[in-house]
Parts: structure tokens; C-alpha cells; sequence
């Protein structure tokens, strides 16, 4: 039996990950670091980044918004968080969520840390230079969820009324 011991990181320290979702993450605390008990990254992200409504069917997570502003959708119903605020999505809990600041940066916190699987698979190494605003690789994403269905289950699009406006806008351009 191995013993955990403690995962200290500063600001800007852990491995580098660029997400195919959209956004530059931080690892803060893997899974193997805790033994599966939780992962803990941090993700910097530009305006108009968004997930696809979804479900985490064998854990639980918690959104923390550090700097700027996030609108979470729960239950049909959209909500504003701003720094220090929290939305926890209990496993099977379909959401989404889209920053609306210019940018943003949140914690993640999924217990178990089972789910890290899935974003390994959709992740890649990346430096303090990658650009956060790299435009995302649903098609990646979607592979990578088809692969891992017991860590998260794409439901449908981003159920948020200014993602579908850019996307219509950016399909008749």
C-alpha cells in the first residue's frame, strides 16, 4: 500500500495541458498524486469558450471561478458566477457552462479522479506560450468522449442562447 503525501504547487506550476474543448489547462493535482481520490486543475480560458451540455456519470464536479465570469447551466436555468463562486454538478447532473468575461480561470475539482482518463485523451502537452484561445477540435472531444462513456456523456450543443448566435454568425460567414 502506498502512503499519499502532500502536492504543493505555486501559480503557473504543474504540467501544461491544451484542452481540444478549448482552453490551456494546469494540472494542480493528478489522480495518481491522490491516489484516485481527486484531480484538481486549473483552466484559463478566452470569451465565448464553451462546453456542449453534458453529464460525468461516475463523478462528481466542481467548477471554483478564480478570475472573471462563467454562465453555468443547470436545470434549464442559466447562472452568472464571478469570482469565488461555485457550481458543484453531482454525477449523472446534465450541464454546461460558457465564459462570458474576456477571459477567465477556474478550478476543477472531480471526485473520483477517474475522469482524468478522458482528458488525457482529449488533452495535449503544452507551454505558457500556448495560445488559450486556440479554436477547439469538437471532433477530438467527441472521439475522446465515444471513447471513455462511463466519464462523460455528451448530451447535445452548448444550450446557451449567444453560442448558438456565434455559430449561426460564423456559419454564414
Amino acid at each position: 500500500m502506498s502512503k499519499a503525501v502532500p502536492i504543493i504547487r505555486g501559480d503557473g506550476e504543474g504540467e501544461r495541458l491544451w484542452f481540444a474543448g478549448g482552453g490551456m489547462w494546469t494540472m494542480k493535482a493528478t489522480a495518481e498524486e491522490t491516489e484516485g481520490a481527486f484531480t484538481l486543475l486549473e483552466d484559463r480560458m478566452v470569451q465565448g469558450k464553451t462546453t456542449p451540455l453534458h453529464t460525468h456519470p461516475n463523478l462528481d464536479e466542481t467548477l471554483i471561478v478564480l478570475e472573471g465570469e462563467i454562465l453555468v447551466h443547470a436545470e434549464g436555468t442559466e447562472h452568472r458566477l464571478g469570482p469565488r463562486g461555485v457550481a458543484v454538478a453531482p454525477r449523472g447532473f446534465p450541464h454546461a457552462f460558457m465564459v462570458t468575461s474576456e477571459t477567465a480561470r477556474i478550478l476543477t475539482l472531480q471526485t473520483p479522479g477517474s475522469g482524468e482518463a478522458f482528458y488525457r485523451d482529449a488533452t495535449e502537452p503544452a507551454s505558457a506560450e500556448t495560445d488559450p484561445g486556440r479554436p477547439p477540435d469538437w471532433e477530438r472531444l467527441r472521439a475522446a468522449a465515444e471513447r471513455h462513456p462511463d466519464l462523460i456523456e455528451i448530451l447535445g450543443p452548448p444550450p446557451f442562447e449567444a453560442a448558438k448566435e456565434g455559430a449561426a454568425a460564423r456559419a454564414e460567414a
